[in-house]
Formats: structure tokens, sequence, C-alpha cells
């Protein structure tokens, strides 16, 4: 079986193609690191010529403007392009739970269009929804950040390790296509502000965690169950304390 992962050099990316090479897997690594460019088209074709599955697991430089759209929009429909031109049997993409909730933001507008030019295509495909990374909430929490002290809302989240993610991403793209969209999240619920008290005191950082329910989350606001899945999700095995302990660790 041979898979191109487009966006290999990413926090995901990285560890996807590490998981599929251990499982036997010959991986093409295509991102502009390798010379591959979803967006401009270069080299993309060669790359994914072959191959059984793609795997997108790219991203956006900016979350705050349009160049989001013009990167999701640009670099899908060339994805899908060149995977219908080589006759690839499953095209598999990493987005957000809660992204359809979220479209007030320029980012997870960008994303629903990811998502909508994938199932419009007609080809075999899989949509995970991920919840937000462990590896990423302390950007979160930085959004929060008013003067010493932080404003953030008390609604729910369930964050996954990235090794998670990697893991469950690699198994779906070695099975057949769900032409669905399946969502994946960690194993315990937290507040958003709770957990940015968790990840500050484990920092031995004393800056105050402000609880305020209109506080934005780029950009919208939030109801209790915005960022939790709508369905039976898979769950993450790596607990976000133990996370927490090792990142201090290392």
């Amino acid at each position: 079986m041979k898979i191109t992962v487009m966006g290999a050099s990413g926090r995901i990316g990285t560890r996807l193609v590490d998981n599929l090479r251990q499982a036997g897997i010959e991986v093409i690594s295509a991102s502009p690191t390798f010379g591959v460019n979803s967006v401009t088209g270069e080299c993309l074709r060669p790359a994914i010529a072959g191959a059984d599955a793609v795997i997108d697991v790219t991203n956006a430089a900016s979350f705050g403007d349009d160049s989001a759209l013009d990167f999701f929009r640009a670099s899908t429909r060339n994805l899908l392009a060149a995977s219908a031109d080589a006759g690839v049997r499953h095209y598999l993409a990493l987005s957000v739970v809660g992204t359809p909730r979220l479209v007030e933001s320029d980012y997870f507008r960008a994303k629903m269009v990811q998502e909508n030019l994938i199932r419009a295509a007609r080809r075999p495909y899989t949509i995970l929804h991920s919840t937000q990374f462990f590896e990423f909430i302390s950007g979160v929490i930085d959004m929060g950040a008013d003067g010493d002290s932080f404003r953030l809302p008390s609604a729910y989240i369930k964050p996954i390790a990235a090794d998670d993610v990697a893991e469950i991403l690699a198994e779906l793209a070695m099975g057949a296509p769900r032409n669905d969209t399946l969502e994946i999240n960690g194993n315990a619920q937290f507040g958003l502000d709770e957990i940015a008290r968790m990840h500050l005191a484990a920092n031995e950082d004393s800056r105050q965690v402000i609880t305020d329910d209109s506080a934005r989350y780029y950009g919208v606001e939030l109801n209790d169950d915005t960022l939790l899945p709508l369905k039976t999700a898979r769950v993450g095995a790596l607990r976000y304390e133990d996370w927490l302990n090792r990142s201090m660790a290392d």
C-alpha cells in the first residue's frame, strides 16, 4: 500500500508518517519542506501518482483573515484534482470538531469550505473531526490574555494528544473510506477556564484566569457544547494530566 501525506512536516504529519512506516506502508512525505506545494501545485501530481490514499493534514499559516480561505480553497481543489487523476481510492482529511458551529470565525469558515469541497467531489473520502490538541492549549489560553490575567469561557472541551490523532489517522488510512465525518476526542472533559488554570499551575505561572462566558474563541462566543462532538466519538488514550506532567519534565 502507498499513501501520500500532504502536510507531512507538521505536528500531526511527522507523527503520522512515522506511524505509517512502522506499519510497513510506503509513504510519500509531501509539504513545501519536501518541495511539494498543494497551493501552487508544484510537484503535487508526481507526489500523488500511484498512491492508494491521500491524507490531507495541511493547515493555513494564518487564522484571522481571508488568507485561510484562500489557502484551503486552493489547496483542497488541487489535491482533489490530482487525486482524481491518479485514481486515489481514499481521500482522508483532518478537520476540527465544531467546525459547522464556528463559521463566524474566518478560519473555521475556511475549514467548512474545505470539507464541502471534499464532499462535493463525489470521491471516496473520510473526514476526521478532532477536538483541540493538548499541544495547542497554551495558544488557546493566550487568546484570552488581558493584561496580567486571562479571560476565558467555561465552555467545555475534550482535548486530545497529537500522538492519538496521528495513530487514529493512520488506522483510518489503511482501511476503507467511510464517506462520512467521524469524530475523536480526549478521555476527559474540562472547562476552558479550568484547563487554563491547570496549565498555568503546572508551569508555575501565577497569573489569574477569570471566567468570562462572553470571552471569544477564535472570534466566536461559545455555548457549553460548541467544542464537543455531536455524536459518539472515538476516544484518545492519553490523559491530559499525564501529558502535561510529561511535557513539564521534557
